[in-house]
């Protein structure tokens, strides 16, 4: 059976830090009160040069320099952002030229804070089939941009960030190897942005655009994520014919120091298998899961034959999850556009 195994990883991050102190000085809030019940400290700020393009060149450089592969070794780019820099085209089209990948084909994915996780299988698809060989996936979002810094509902969160996996062909029992995805549209009205259309307001003869910001029920929020990471990641560990038992390394979305704990309670998983890092980066979307890939890795915590995995949630309401042997065994290797 052909596989797809992820042989190359990178990130970005914005430059700027905003932290908790930060925050007491623009809303109403303290540093005990945001770290009790989000477990965040700081996060990062993009600038009017950071963009989501921006940070998903650097990170997408850094995962084909692991890999060892050129862009015209790219047969297809996915893109995951709820923050494109254009409506259009795709910003996957605008890193496909940034990048010099000028025989991959190229499209965005749209599925919040769960986006990584769709991208990355719906690449895994591509490869799993024979029909492509090495596809590039990024999740990236810059939702400050979104924010409204004076509601504390949703300010101390959210950051900004990137991160970029590589997917290539295999025969070897290594990469992709469940896929669990779900959404349920009736949550929608618990988290999301307006879009521009409903933002137009009369202004006179008029139409004036109103800058969309985001819209939370935390509550609501809070209790759909602590139940979905549980089941998402069981079912994508029954799936893979595997136990719970046989699982190395928990990824999740970064979203609630809390929601991690329920879910590491909940599955019987100890603390010291599930990865975290949403105390320095809050946040960070369809960035946070492949963010925390690279950690793992570079923190020698992810290393060759285990099984990880990998959940996201968040607006649609949408999740996923999806279980991944580490490895890079056997994979197919190309050289100057083949």
């Amino acid at each position: 059976m052909r596989n797809a195994a992820i042989t190359g990883w990178g990130m970005a991050l914005p430059k700027q830090v905003l932290t908790n102190a930060d925050l007491e000085r623009m809303v109403d809030t303290s540093d005990e009160w945001i770290v009790t019940r989000t477990g965040i400290r700081e996060r990062r700020i993009a600038s009017p040069s950071e963009t989501t393009l921006s940070l998903s060149l650097t990170a997408a450089r850094q995962a084909l320099d692991v890999a060892g592969i050129s862009p015209l070794d790219l047969d297809l780019i996915v893109l995951a952002t709820t923050t494109p820099d254009t409506f259009m085209p795709a910003t996957a089209s605008l890193l496909q030229r940034e990048l010099g990948a000028f025989r991959a084909g190229a499209f965005d994915v749209v599925a919040a804070c769960a986006g990584f996780i769709y991208a990355i299988n719906v690449a895994a698809q591509f490869v799993r089939a024979g029909t492509l060989r090495t596809v590039l996936v990024v999740g990236a979002d810059t939702l400050t941009r979104m924010i409204d810094f004076t509601d504390r509902g949703t300010c101390i969160l959210f950051g900004d960030g990137a991160g970029a996996v590589v997917l290539q062909a295999t025969e070897e029992p290594v990469g992709i190897l469940s896929t669990v995805l779900g959404s349920d549209g009736r949550g929608a009205c618990h988290l999301y942005v307006d879009g521009w259309g409903t933002g137009i307001v009369q202004d006179g003869n008029r139409e004036a655009l109103r800058r969309p910001y985001m819209k939370m029920n935390g509550s609501e929020v809070f209790r759909f994520s602590v139940r979905v990471i549980g089941e998402a990641a069981a079912a994508a560990v029954e799936q893979a014919g595997l136990s719970l038992a046989d699982i190395d390394l928990l990824i999740p979305h970064q979203a609630n120091i809390r929601i991690i704990d329920a879910a590491a309670k909940r599955l019987d998983l100890p603390r010291e298998r599930i990865w975290a890092n949403l105390d320095r980066y809050g946040n960070t979307s369809a960035a946070s899961v492949p963010i925390c890939i690279v950690e793992a890795v570079e923190a020698g915590a992810l290393r060759p034959g285990m099984n990880v995995v990998l959940v996201g949630f968040g607006a649609g309401l949408s999740w996923g999850a999806t279980v991944v042997r580490w490895g890079r065994d056997g994979v197919e290797r190309v050289s100057g556009g083949e």
